[in-house]
């Protein structure tokens, strides 16, 4: 089944606003130098994407994340690199991270802490720009990826960044992110109805989940080393790259096997929406969680299923159940990654 199908319309794109991404740019002469020595992965090879263009996965766009000194990701996101042209008429670098929008404040300016007498400038935009999610079963490009690369759309400053596609029901949807000013978003919001737009936005938070790709929230912020979540598995983490905040205890973590604990998928028939942050029990541990919840979002096509990601102990799945919320909650029902894990 097209997982367009069930819905108001049977296109194979569609787009929907993502009120819960926002956008933080960090630009500057020295912007380079200060992102490589704040974030788990390297930016120093991240390829320069034109605006308007399509930013390609892992070359011109890549995911990574923000830890604190204890080596806790306090955010995850997706880093595309631009040049621009400042006051003088000087090309410099800007770097678009794009995240959840309930942390855009906070890490913005705990990174501005950082700065010191380097040439850099972050600033949070969720005031001035908007995020947009593209889904596609097409494998050609989509009309309105076509319509957005003609030459006003780096003119108007919309950028286009390729997300991991996702196979299921034998169909593989492409994912795209697309971010505008808010005083150009006409550009784009006219080609979305409201009825399209909320199928799709049920169908891009499901296809999120189904990605295995966890974005931290402010409900999991300081929650997890970044293996606990998978990001090494996810070329999130680059060991090569020299010192972060959290370093060495990301470091430690690889190297010496300490991580026991991943990120998995799972289902479970609930009625009600289920929040993040919350706990999910063993039941031959109920005395404590074993993990709790990561992501969690509605199957557009199953009545009253919710699709999870959850943070687990790894010994947890290998005998008994796991119940959400307590011991004696709903059972989670697990599913295989669609990626392989690193074996730490």
């Amino acid at each position: 089944m097209h997982m367009s199908e069930n819905t108001s319309s049977n296109q194979t794109s569609r787009l929907c606003l993502l009120k819960e991404w926002a956008l933080i740019t960090v630009t500057g002469p020295d912007a380079t130098d200060f992102l490589q020595s704040q974030l788990t992965n390297s930016v120093k090879n991240i390829q320069v994407s034109q605006l308007g263009s399509i930013s390609k996965l892992q070359e011109q766009h890549r995911f990574a994340g923000y830890c604190s000194a204890k080596g806790r990701l306090m955010a995850s996101f997706w880093i595309t690199r631009h040049h621009i042209q400042n006051d003088a008429g000087e090309t410099i670098s800007q770097y678009q991270l794009l995240m959840s929008a309930d942390l855009a404040a906070a890490l913005a300016k705990r990174l501005s802490m950082f700065v010191l007498r380097s040439k850099v400038k972050v600033l949070d935009c969720s005031n001035t720009h908007a995020v947009y999610g593209l889904i596609t079963e097409n494998p050609e490009e989509p009309a309105i990826l076509q319509s957005l690369t003609q030459q006003n759309a780096s003119e108007l400053g919309i950028t286009l960044a390729e997300l991991p596609s996702v196979s299921s029901h034998g169909v593989n949807t492409k994912r795209h992110l697309i971010t505008a000013p808010l005083a150009d978003i006409a550009q784009i919001a006219t080609t979305i109805s409201a009825e399209q737009e909320q199928s799709s936005k049920v169908l891009w938070d499901w296809l999120e989940i189904q990605s295995g790709i966890p974005r931290i929230t402010q409900a999991t912020f300081e929650q997890f080393v970044p293996q606990m979540v998978n990001m090494e598995s996810l070329k999130g983490i680059d060991f090569q790259k020299g010192c972060y905040p959290g370093q060495e205890v990301v470091a430690r973590s690889q190297y010496r096997g300490t991580i026991k604990r991943r990120l998995q998928l799972a289902h479970l028939q609930h009625a009600s929406e289920i929040a993040v942050g919350t706990e999910i029990f063993h039941s031959d541990d109920p005395s404590q969680p074993c993990g709790l919840v990561v992501l969690a979002a509605r199957h557009p096509l199953v009545a009253e299923r919710i699709d999870l990601q959850v943070e687990c102990k790894l010994e947890a799945l290998n005998t008994g159940s796991i119940h959400l919320g307590a011991p004696t909650g709903p059972q989670l029902n697990f599913s295989a990654l669609p990626y392989p894990l690193i074996e730490i």
